[in-house]
């Protein structure tokens, strides 16, 4: 769904017969609707449970696709984005479900795997993409969107387990309020700081407004009995460093994405550009995605054998390696599919210790909402990764034929930046407490059958 409309980018002014700065809330849209949705959904999962809060996400994907589908403006076309953008929780909430059904030497691996589907789908989304743009009507993407959500929703009924655990009581109505406020304040000014100019009264106010409110959201979840975010369990060592890991990394991760298809698609004329259509730029990413899936079960092993520490901080320092080949190689295509490569692997290894990180340190009543929130400070990353690349990009350009492109030196401080964030996060890894079990112990059958205990509402 990230990558679904990345090939009708600069086709969709013409398309939705809508300026460009109205069109670029496609994405926007989208990016705003799953903040939002991540966290609310995975504390959902844990009162009410998982599999139904994973049916409803799955639904609002079909919905939200049929919207695009039958669009050809700029308002139903974003409603439909904010319809996908609500699923965005479906990787948290199956992260928990797995914690809860499978047995203690399949968890490490699945999970690794459900981790690392946030960079495969986007890898291998991306030239399926491209290659139905170029050759069919542009509405086929949301018709096949809304086929695979369907074909998903019918496999998880019949194939997932309902789980009995279930923490019960309230919702917390004004924690979810204010922590959506603050995400959208947050994740809107760095979005649209660039168009809106970084130092303007909008983009200031929003980014004043999101600090505002965060500090009465955690006033008043440190107050309320039953908070959306338990404070003192995000606040344990293991969590906090793993999130802050998971922020930083998601910040390296995104780089790849900014720069390679600039990289490829740029003219010739230029002196690096590759001239490549959006198609090869999908068949260059697309090889990532393959070694990400390949090496989740190297990082589950490692996690198993060293711990998910070593696994963290050695999937950083492959990142780190990765960016620091693309500063010096990326005058062929073969070039970048070999970056792109190091760097998913680097992916790979690191996604899959997150959850495992998580898992070892929260109750298990707590399990979707805190994989929520790591899945969350990810995608906080990546939004200020776009941010960060695209003022650089900005600022360091070259004219051709009295045409601005960004810089041959400006894509290099990009990927340095990348490899930066990544050393980062292998800073703040190496500061997690030491060998930590890859995934607490699993649930027998007899707990899995038994009826779960249920606190009181309060």
């Amino acid at each position: 769904m990230q990558t679904i409309v990345i090939p009708l980018v600069p086709d969709l002014p013409r398309l939705l017969d809508a300026p460009p700065a109205d069109t670029s809330w496609v994405i926007t849209a989208t990016l705003l609707a799953g903040a939002v949705a991540t966290p609310v959904m995975g504390r959902l999962g844990d009162m009410y449970g998982k599999r139904r809060m994973l049916l409803l996400s799955l639904g609002l994907l079909i919905c939200g696709s049929v919207v695009g589908a039958l669009s050809d403006s700029l308002v139903p076309m974003l409603a439909g984005r904010t319809l996908q953008g609500l699923a965005a929780g479906v990787i948290p909430l199956g992260i928990s479900i797995m914690r809860d059904e499978l047995p203690a030497h399949r968890l490490g691996s699945a999970t690794a795997l459900m981790s690392a589907s946030l960079g495969i789908g986007g890898a291998l989304g991306l030239p399926a993409a491209a290659f139905l743009a170029e050759r069919v009507d542009w509405h086929v993407l949301f018709w096949g969107a809304a086929g695979a959500g369907v074909v998903a929703a019918v496999l998880v009924l019949l194939l997932v387990p309902q789980s009995r655990m279930r923490s019960g009581g309230r919702f917390d109505v004004p924690g979810a309020l204010g922590l959506s406020t603050a995400l959208v304040c947050l994740l809107l000014a760095i979005s649209k700081g660039a168009d809106w100019g970084w130092t303007s009264a909008t983009t200031l106010g929003l980014f004043a407004a999101a600090a505002v409110v965060l500090v009465l959201w955690g006033a008043w979840e440190r107050r309320t009995p039953r908070p959306l975010v338990d404070l003192r369990t995000l606040a344990r060592r293991q969590v906090l460093l793993t999130n802050l890991a998971s922020a930083v990394f998601g910040f390296a991760m995104f780089a790849m994405s900014l720069v390679m298809p600039q990289i490829l698609q740029l003219p010739e004329a230029t002196g690096y550009g590759l001239g490549a259509s959006m198609l090869t730029v999908g068949l260059v990413m697309g090889p990532s995605g393959l070694v990400m899936m390949a090496v989740a079960p190297v990082s589950a092993h490692i996690s198993r054998t060293k711990g998910p520490k070593a696994t963290l901080m050695a999937g950083a320092l492959v990142v780190a390696a990765g960016y620091g080949l693309g500063t010096v190689l990326m005058s062929a295509i073969w070039h970048l599919v070999l970056v792109s490569a190091v760097i998913g692997a680097g992916i790979g290894l690191a996604y899959g210790a997150m959850p495992a990180l998580i898992m070892a340190a929260v109750p298990v009543s707590e399990t979707a909402a805190a994989n929520s929130l790591n899945t969350l400070m990810r995608s906080i990353g990546t939004s200020v990764s776009s941010a960060v690349a695209g003022v650089v990009l900005a600022q360091m350009t070259t004219t051709i034929g009295g045409t601005a492109f960004p810089a041959e030196n400006g894509f290099r401080v990009v990927m340095a930046i990348g490899a930066c964030a990544a050393l980062a996060a292998l800073a703040l890894a190496a500061f997690l407490p030491g060998r930590t079990a890859a995934a607490p112990p699993a649930r027998d059958d007899a707990d899995r059958t038994a009826p779960a205990a249920t606190p009181a509402a309060g």
